[in-house]
């Protein structure tokens, strides 16, 4: 899958779940329960212990799914990455750096922004989509609804603070697609091995994007 495709499904499916957890073995689980629960993307932050290797495992046994490489903070992490496959990388901010890496070595870079001169310069390096983090500390999907004023062909993925309560008024409000941590991944589920609690959620955060999607 080219990076059209791949951006494509990425809002087809309206989710990234960020997993950020203690172990590798704590990742693999969280990505894998994550894909039976009918979401086929996944964002392993870097903070998480062998995060390249998990990257390179969920690729090798799960192919058909979009798994990308988040809080990547240097190009040295970045090459890491790319060296396990990763379908893009993602962080919090904008990092030109990190920008000119992903150009470089073709590989599609979903940068961090926050405010409209933020937006701006990410859609100027190139980004067709960007994640807003974090949003929820600036009104939550009014800040989404704001941005979406100036900038109304921006794709934009909510991320940071997004919870059952305000998921489908995020989408409502303009954003692409939702970045969600432990609302949808709880620690406690991952700790203990809770498929069915993650399932749940999974079902539960999917079927408010189809509702606000068809109310937008």
């Amino acid at each position: 899958m080219n990076k059209q495709e791949m951006f494509a499904r990425i809002e087809e499916v309206g989710l990234m779940p960020a997993v950020r957890v203690p172990s590798a073995a704590d990742a693999v689980f969280a990505a894998e329960t994550v894909f039976k629960g009918g979401i086929p993307v996944v964002e392993i932050t870097m903070t998480t212990p062998a995060g390249a290797d998990v990257i390179a495992q969920l690729i090798r046994e799960h192919p058909d799914t979009i798994v990308g490489a988040g809080t990547v903070l240097d190009v040295d992490t970045a090459r890491a990455c790319l060296g396990a496959g990763a379908h893009f990388l993602t962080n919090t901010g904008l990092d030109p750096e990190l920008v000119e890496f992903a150009h470089k070595n073709d590989i599609a870079m979903i940068p961090g922004a926050l405010t409209p001169s933020e937006v701006m310069m990410a859609k100027k390096s190139g980004a067709q989509l960007i994640k807003i983090f974090p949003c929820s500390s600036l009104g939550g999907p009014s800040y989404i609804r704001a941005l979406r004023g100036p900038f109304p062909n921006t794709k934009m993925i909510a991320a940071g603070g997004v919870t059952q309560l305000t998921a489908e008024e995020y989408i409502r409000a303009g954003a692409s697609v939702l970045g969600i941590g432990h609302e949808l991944l709880p620690y406690e589920a991952v700790r203990k091995r809770n498929a069915a609690w993650i399932l749940e959620l999974a079902e539960r955060f999917a079927g408010m994007v189809k509702r606000a999607r068809q109310q937008h």
